[in-house]
């Protein structure tokens, strides 16, 4: 007999938590030049705030499937939601950088934890034709929060200051974690796996290497030929080798490498890492695009870009249910399919573009997005058994963070080299309407590179099948 869980009241304590936690993360990265004011810092340091916080999640994630298997569901959201508190209430009164650089690796820490419980609490309390559907709602945080965040933000720094946007924050997460207190219930059995120190230590040079590599790399002012840049990510891909190699002669792993035996989770993961690359590749630079080669403000920029992710997150339910209902494939290839033909009309996008035709291409973007992420995701967990569900999305919501890393480097690289190439052929560099046409030529390029990723997940998409949950397939899969 199956547990009966209030899953209503689990999954509102989970997604508010969760929900405030990415609104933080991009509703700060829009005051980022107010901060740079406030706080006489440059561009460099400011970066590492958000630097900082991928850091910390690349760190913690990867030991994410251990602690869900050390520590209850209750404990994990206890200290998930405490860390989370702790560092907005420290961020909303920041009087100087540090302050506020220390806000922001306590706010990680927090969302480090909350995400894989989110995901693995859902796999325990929700039967397989249902996971779609909740899945979809996890969807409308992961996607609507970040896309609120720059709108939200910009409004609360036009009227107020910058620290209302974590003062903002703090009532919610507080209603979250009370929910949370009085329903959440400990859905996992607390096995207490032994620690291997050398695979913690492997992991975060690892992980943590790769992803300050690819963050400083995409900052653009060193760029890749820096040793601050190649040292890091040298280091933590032999870490990694390391680390996987260890992982792999272990009885009980840190990271379980078996649930890459399970064809479906391999090709749903890759098709929510291309995802990834797409989205933090044109997320970065359309606003950028807006705002230099458009010339249009930063509270516009981000209204523009606001029905579309509002709309992927309002839908991300419905496509879960529909993928409850028909499986992935129906899903998957059209929306490949629309996201690939996006792009490419974002290939000639200019700064004579309309606004209505440039909010359009968004709208389709996004949707197509949605159609892709959360089927994908939820057919990739579905094929694991239960005894991995901590350990396939400790490796999914990690290789997510790095993908992260490395897509926002990569189109700052792309970009950069765009726009250096086309200033280096004008005859006046320094002219508005120059500057406004490289940034142009830049994005183009940018956005061929997404359409690129896109199409070759379109190809990866045809060989994405139903996962039947059951024991006799478990079986046939060993």
């Amino acid at each position: 007999m199956k547990r009966q869980y209030n899953t209503r009241a689990i999954m509102a304590s989970l997604l508010i938590c969760g929900f405030v936690g990415m609104f933080s993360e991009t509703a700060l990265n829009i005051a980022m030049t107010n901060i740079m004011e406030v706080f006489q810092i440059s561009a460099a340091t400011a970066q590492w705030l958000t630097t900082g916080f991928l850091l910390t999640l690349g760190i913690i994630m990867p030991i994410s499937g251990l602690l869900l298997q050390m520590f209850t569901t209750r404990q994990l959201f206890t200290g998930s939601l405490i860390s989370l508190i702790t560092g907005t209430l420290i961020a909303a009164l920041a009087f100087n950088f540090e302050m506020l650089m220390f806000a922001r690796v306590l706010q990680a820490t927090g969302m480090a934890l909350l995400l894989p419980l989110m995901f693995n609490t859902i796999l325990v309390i929700y039967p397989p034709e249902k996971r779609g559907a909740a899945m979809g709602f996890v969807g409308l945080v992961i996607m609507f929060a970040p896309a609120t965040g720059p709108t939200v933000g910009g409004l609360l720094i036009e009227f107020l200051s910058w620290h209302y946007i974590f003062w903002f924050s703090l009532p919610l997460l507080v209603i979250g974690l009370l929910i949370g207190l009085k329903y959440l219930e400990n859905v996992t059995d607390v096995t207490k796996p032994r620690i291997d120190l050398l695979s913690v230590f492997l992991s975060t040079v690892g992980f943590g290497g790769v992803v300050f590599g690819f963050s400083k790399a995409g900052e653009g002012a060193e760029g890749w030929t820096s040793m601050g840049v190649i040292t890091p990510i040298v280091v933590g891909l032999v870490a990694l080798v390391l680390f996987i190699l260890r992982q792999n002669f272990m009885n009980d792993p840190m990271m379980n490498m078996s649930v890459f035996k399970y064809p479906m989770y391999v090709v749903g993961l890759l098709l929510v890492l291309s995802c990834m690359l797409i989205i933090m590749s044109s997320m970065i630079i359309l606003p950028m695009f807006l705002q230099t080669g458009a010339r249009l403000s930063v509270f516009t920029a981000g209204l523009m870009l606001l029905p579309g992710s509002a709309l992927n997150g309002i839908l991300s339910p419905r496509m879960g249910s529909l993928f409850d209902k028909y499986g992935p494939k129906w899903l998957v290839i059209p929306g490949l399919v629309i996201v690939s033909a996006m792009l490419w009309f974002f290939t000639s996008l200019s700064p004579a573009s309309s606004v209505a035709f440039i909010v359009a291409l968004h709208i389709g973007l996004m949707v197509g997005v949605g159609m892709i992420w959360m089927p994908a995701q939820t057919n990739a967990l579905n094929q694991l058994p239960p005894e991995l569900y901590p350990h396939g999305t400790a490796v999914m919501n990690t290789l997510q963070q790095v993908i992260g890393a490395i897509g926002t480097a990569v189109a700052i690289s792309i970009l950069t080299s765009g726009m250096e190439r086309y200033l280096h052929g004008s005859s006046s560099p320094t002219k508005q309407t120059e500057i406004a046409n490289a940034m142009t030529a830049g994005s183009q390029n940018v956005f061929l590179f997404s359409m690129i990723i896109a199409l070759i997940g379109l190809v990866m998409a045809f060989f994405i099948r139903r996962v039947v949950v059951n024991g006799e397939t478990r079986k046939s899969i060993h």
